[in-house]
């Protein structure tokens, strides 16, 4: 366990570190601490909490960097958002910007000016608070390095809540490699000017609002935790934002928030938690809606291509009906029927079905009485519609926490030649019975990202075990894999910790055609454990839905 995060709270009057020439000697140091990393990961930390200030407060979604004198076109593509930014180049001078974003210009003595530009803070409720833009600038000095955040605000009153009431805010690193093997990081904050106060001398801090401290105190924890991690060799282990870019999903997601949320919040009629599935289906869908418009949508933006969807265990129907409100033509199937069907419809097609792939009748051969009486509860005139798992081709599958039937996705896509989408929740085998998914064996990783032009005969190498999730995860992504398809994967950015999602839109050359992918399926389901007593399971299911719905 680490170590908890204990600085120095700097006496009220103490020295700076470093003399702003513009503002004068208002600067307050608050806290500082002791670090063991250098110069290159101060900078590259700095850099990336200037990309994602979500790291440090929820109240954010992100930053949009609308001027950058200094691009590094060498910078980790995970810490960017360039899509959404346009983000102005140095080759236009600074006095030529739109006042809003021409950056806040500061001299500091001692010391040379590496790179400055202006971001735009993103709030996560835009109705209740406004963007903010900021100056960021970076300055080296022999031993020290400075980045100084400067709010485009003229009074405290003018900044939103998730901003400190301050005119900027500094992150001071102090660094000699010749005279010791460790450093110091320190937080600074401008106050603005006060009525009564020494102009010269600024406030001293003592009158600072808590919140203020309590802010400080979190960025100076923030930069800490990144920066010892990093000289620890920390590799960072999940990548968000690989096939839909954060800035347009999380736009995406906002607009349908504000359209939608609160009324299905309050009309929400089933027991489960309406904050969790109502959040949690909104941002799929606008991973979804952004998602087919890269696949399907032509230059001009119309979407007339799309094929059509198909939510294959959609639960309380939600995720069908937020698309079909959006235009997106589909439909969705469950076993059984939910209080929340009849809200939906007619805007949302919901039937209760049960999946019965066409695959069981030849591989799932039964003789035995028991499994005779299933034959019958499964014929019986009273049971539910079923559906052989085949669509017409392309139709777009979506798999939502589908449970029993997301081992089975991958292999539907490929029968009926579909692009698909899997979020796995709970462990089930091709037989529907609960397991634990075998642990991978290799040491190689899911490629985030597979590219069709990939020369690997497999898009796919396991990773190690690391959790019961991780190895189900993992055991549907090979199943995708010896489907044949090039298995893409991203940690959405849902409200739940089962966010894994697998996505399926482009197979290998030579299995998109003839007879032979019907025997390579069969094959592939015989690998991983066959689908002896799926009509069995699905008997059982039948009969808890008849008893649950005579209750």
């Amino acid at each position: 366990m680490p170590p908890v995060f204990q600085p120095d709270e700097l006496p009220a009057g103490s020295t700076p570190g470093f003399e702003d020439e513009t503002s004068g000697r208002g600067w307050v140091p608050l806290y500082s601490h002791g670090c063991t990393f250098g110069r290159d990961i101060f900078v590259d930390k700095m850099m990336n909490l200037i990309r994602n200030p979500n790291l440090n407060s929820s109240w954010l979604f992100r930053a949009d960097i609308l001027y950058d004198d200094c691009e590094d076109e060498d910078e980790d593509d995970d810490d960017k958002n360039d899509e959404n930014n346009h983000v102005i180049k140095s080759t236009r001078s600074s006095l030529q910007l739109p006042a809003d974003v021409a950056p806040i210009p500061r001299s500091i003595r001692n010391m040379t000016t590496q790179r400055t530009l202006v971001r735009t803070l993103i709030p996560r409720n835009q109705r209740r608070d406004k963007p903010l833009n900021q100056t960021c600038t970076f300055y080296q000095g022999p031993t020290s390095d400075l980045v100084i955040y400067a709010a485009h605000a003229d009074s405290a009153s003018a900044l939103p809540f998730y901003h400190p009431a301050v005119r900027a805010v500094a992150h001071l690193h102090s660094w000699d490699p010749m005279v010791s093997e460790s450093g110091l990081i320190s937080i600074l904050v401008l106050p603005f000017d006060q009525e009564g106060s020494d102009e010269e001398n600024g406030c001293d801090g003592i009158n600072l609002p808590p919140k203020v401290r309590r802010t400080a105190f979190h960025l100076l924890e923030l930069l800490h935790k990144h920066g010892q991690s990093s000289a620890a060799g920390y590799v960072k282990r999940v990548h968000h934002d690989r096939i839909v870019p954060q800035a347009r999903m999380q736009n995406r997601y906002a607009a349908l928030k504000d359209k939608y949320a609160r009324r299905l919040v309050e009309g929400w009629v089933e027991s489960t938690d309406p904050l969790k599935h109502v959040f949690e289906d909104l941002a799929i869908a606008a991973f979804l809606i952004d998602l087919w418009s890269d696949m399907y949508d032509d230059d001009d933006g119309d979407s007339n291509t799309f094929p059509g969807f198909v939510d294959i265990g959609c639960g309380n129907g939600l995720l069908v009906y937020i698309l079909a409100q959006e235009g997106y033509r589909g439909w969705g199937f469950d076993a059984r029927s939910r209080k929340s069907w009849s809200l939906f419809r007619p805007s949302a097609h919901l039937e209760q079905r049960l999946l019965l792939p066409s695959a069981i009748a030849r591989l799932d051969v039964e003789s035995s009485p028991e499994q005779h009486h299933h034959h019958l509860v499964l014929d019986a005139k009273d049971s539910p519609a079923f559906h052989d798992g085949s669509f017409p081709p392309g139709t777009f599958i979506i798999s939502n926490h589908a449970d029993e039937l997301t081992g089975w996705t991958p292999i539907l896509a490929a029968a009926s030649h579909c692009p698909f989408i899997a979020i796995p929740c709970c462990s089930h085998n091709l037989a529907g019975d609960r397991f634990r998914a075998p642990p991978p064996t290799s040491k190689n990783r899911l490629l985030p990202h597979a590219s069709p032009s990939s020369s690997s005969s497999s898009s796919y190498s396991p990773p190690p075990s690391r959790s019961t999730y991780a190895s189900l995860v993992d055991w549907v992504a090979r199943i995708a894999d010896d489907c044949g398809w090039f298995v893409e994967k991203e940690m959405l950015r849902i409200p739940s910790t089962r966010n894994t999602c697998l996505l399926g839109r482009r197979r290998r050359r030579g299995q998109d055609h003839g007879d032979g992918d019907v025997v390579h399926l069969d094959a592939v389901i015989a690998d991983y454990g066959g689908c002896h007593g799926y009509r069995a399971n699905l008997a059982r299911l039948i009969h808890h839905t008849d008893t649950s719905q005579s209750h």
